[in-house]
């Protein structure tokens, strides 16, 4: 089930090294990572399978789950449950059990279960479900080498007799809904009220309607003004050491190996620059990433995705479309493929139409730089201006809402599960952070090389051209375009850049390094010189809301089944960024002009 801490029970039990892979007769890609072997060396494969609430539900995650069951029946089905709402839990167990799979359970959060006074027949309710149900608290490394240890055992067990071996009775299954009331009653002794007077009081604070939303934004704002003052030192670091590398081992190392001159300016100008440059923001996505699962782990998204739902019905969403736009902030992606939640086409539909203006990592890398740049002082400056993007991303999701809301309406029940709050586990979010910096690298490093290696013939060729000259096909291509993006304050570098921000917003940074010949450090000066304050937000107004990369694009087209549709999300994107640059550009001018 969802908030059941599934995926930190997934990391405990592969040790965090798990993959992303497509699984045979599936259109979709799932988590999937190496167990432990066992005492005789067998080798076990875990898979994650979508957390539901139902197994016969008709959500996109729901029905996957009933076809990977029904296709490519497991060897084993471990299903986790949150050990302190087993009553309402107990459900989905009883369905699988119905399937005749075998199965293990896993009642993890014991711990906070027996802090609320839930108490669990553990035994008993195994004996009388006829399957092994395991007290685990993954947060906290507890019952973990039991679970395994079971696991072990089914799996070195024969298929047709897996309850006898462990003597625990094969009963009849009965209807889940009469079984779950009668096994609750019996096994199972709920205290007064789960929700402890400390929880009480904080949301009476965090959910109030006007005080709620003020500390939303607040907590917002201190993210960002966080994220600037904690990487901007490491990104400098980093780019130091990266200028180093270059300097003291790839030029020597290049002319001693005798490459030929134009060679060593493609790999040192081209490939290196664009690459480092990228690179240099890695602490960035590590930072981000560990605020963000801070956030996510204690408890307070769902409450903020419960304190918006009544703002998000007037745009014809709920508040489920407002969590997957936070989770934009990490990436447009996997929020896109989130929508599966939503059961009701029409709202996943308008939700893929607003996903894409969230303020994802890649855009908040050039945001966090040219931020640093043009608008330094005070020292709150830089993360002030973040702060606006984001509220900027966030009223391009209302437009975007308001407009096609009756192209796509709908009328789907909104049911959140608030979970208590709690102290995130600080290994699972280091874990978190890094995997996600490594994701980042090794998703993105294809289109940052063949980005880098395609602006610098673009700025290089034909043979023989310069800069002065301004010859080149990058040029060219920026003067073709001047007419659309001049009354935006676009020059034709920003225009160049652009274009490849289409690929991937990752490698903007790394295009406009090759673009004016720098690295990251040397960046800076040259883009203070070539374009003004005003022209820097305008560009980073085009930027949040242009056309969304082409990950996003694929996915919008699997997720919706239409590339009809994909196409009216990049149309409509590229038609508000341009107006809303537009009005930056020529505001900002006019109100200059009167000063």
């Amino acid at each position: 089930m969802p908030n059941t801490g599934k995926s930190t029970l997934f990391n405990r039990l592969t040790g965090g090294n798990a993959q992303i892979a497509n699984w045979p007769g599936l259109t979709v890609e799932l988590l999937r990572g190496p167990m432990p072997n066992d005492g005789h060396g067998t080798t076990y494969e875990l898979l994650d399978l979508p957390g539901i609430h139902d197994l016969s539900g008709s959500s996109e995650d729901e029905a996957l789950v009933q076809r990977f069951l029904r296709d490519t029946p497991p060897d084993l089905v471990l299903v986790v449950l949150n050990a302190s709402q087993i009553s309402s839990q107990l459900r989905l167990l009883l369905q699988i059990r119905q399937l005749g799979l075998p199965v293990v359970a896993a009642l993890n959060m014991s711990d906070e279960a027996k802090r609320f006074g839930v108490e669990i027949d553990h035994q008993g309710l195994s004996q009388a479900l006829g399957l092994p149900l395991l007290p685990v608290s993954a947060k906290r490394n507890q019952g973990i080498a039991e679970l395994l240890d079971q696991l072990h055992q089914w799996g070195e067990a024969p298929r047709c007799a897996d309850a006898a071996l462990h003597g625990l009775p094969q009963p009849q299954v009965p209807a889940p809904e009469g079984w779950q009331q009668e096994l609750v009653a019996r096994y199972v002794t709920l205290p007064e009220g789960l929700v402890n007077d400390r929880t009480r009081l904080v949301d009476r604070v965090l959910l109030h309607p006007l005080l709620g939303v003020l500390i939303f934004l607040a907590l917002v704002l201190a993210v960002f003004q966080l994220l600037y003052a904690v990487t901007t030192p490491l990104q400098d670091l980093l780019g130091s050491g990266l200028g180093w590398i270059r300097g003291s081992w790839l030029v020597p190392g290049l002319e001693v190996l005798g490459f030929p001159g134009w060679l060593q300016h493609f790999l040192l100008d081209g490939l290196w620059l664009g690459v480092s440059t990228v690179a240099s923001f890695l602490p960035l996505i590590f930072v981000f990433y560990l605020l963000i699962g801070s956030i996510e782990d204690s408890g307070y998204l769902p409450r903020a995705a419960f304190l918006m739902d009544g703002f998000m019905r007037w745009l014809g969403l709920d508040g489920r479309a407002f969590v997957l736009q936070v989770m934009g902030f990490g990436c447009n992606v996997p929020s896109i493929l989130g929508t599966r939640v939503i059961r009701d086409r029409g709202m996943r539909l308008l939700a893929m139409l607003c996903i894409p203006f969230a303020l994802c990592q890649a855009r908040l890398t050039v945001f966090l730089f040219m931020a640093g740049v043009f608008f330094p002082r005070p020292w709150w400056a830089p993360g002030l201006v973040l702060f606006g993007f984001y509220l900027i991303s966030f009223a391009a999701a209302v437009i975007t809402g308001l407009v096609f809301k009756r192209a796509y309406p709908s009328d789907g029940a909104f049911v959140l599960e608030l979970p208590p709050y709690r102290a995130p586990s600080l290994s699972t979010i280091l874990r978190r952070g890094w995997t996600s910096m490594l994701n980042f690298m090794v998703t993105t490093r294809m289109f940052i090389i063949v980005g880098a290696g395609a602006i610098w013939l673009l700025t290089n060729l034909p043979p023989g051209v310069t800069e002065a000259s301004g010859g080149s096909l990058a040029a060219g291509i920026g003067h073709l375009f001047q007419p659309l993006l001049g009354p935006i304050g676009m020059n034709p570098e920003l225009t160049v850049s652009l274009f490849f921000g289409f690929i991937a917003k990752e490698i903007l940074l790394g295009a406009m390094a090759v673009i004016f010949g720098t690295n990251e450090s040397g960046l800076a000066g040259a883009i203070q010189t070539a374009i003004t304050p005003l022209q820097c937000l305008s560009f980073m107004t085009f930027v949040l809301l242009y056309t969304p990369c082409l990950g996003t694009v694929a996915a919008q087209i699997q997720e919706s089944g239409s590339r009809n549709f994909a196409l009216l999300s990049l149309g409509w994107s590229l038609l508000l960024a341009w107006v809303m640059a537009f009005l930056v550009y020529q505001g900002g001018g006019l109100i200059l002009s009167l000063r």
